[in-house]
């Protein structure tokens, strides 16, 4: 089983139990069932303090999803060890083919 805490409000009673799954909700995202935590607002953060098949060794981006950062947490320090995956990073090794960008340019029309 993996712990879930609010960060900053773990001094917070408990509210009813929830269930943390990942972001593209297949089958196997149910990271944390039934974890203890406060009533969560939006732009709460939620840790996880491990993470089994999500932490970054078997992370992927075949949902082209950018994969969060890793930090290292200790006596109340936090330190990032790998940054934050952006959208340029997914995209990067992209190419569009010269003939699909033309088209693009053209205005392909029938799709709208």
């Amino acid at each position: 089983r993996y712990r879930a805490v609010a960060a900053g409000r773990m001094d917070e009673a408990d509210a009813s139990p929830v269930t943390i799954v990942g972001r593209c909700c297949e089958s196997g995202d149910v990271l944390v069932r039934d974890a203890a935590l406060p009533r969560c607002q939006p732009g709460d953060v939620i840790a996880i303090l491990s993470t089994g098949a999500y932490n970054s060794s078997m992370a992927s981006c075949y949902n082209r999803v950018p994969r969060p950062a890793v930090l290292l947490a200790s006596g109340g320090n936090a330190e990032v060890i790998v940054r934050r995956e952006t959208w340029d990073d997914l995209i990067g090794h992209d190419v569009i083919p010269e003939r699909l960008s033309a088209e693009c340019r053209a205005g392909v029309r029938g799709t709208e």
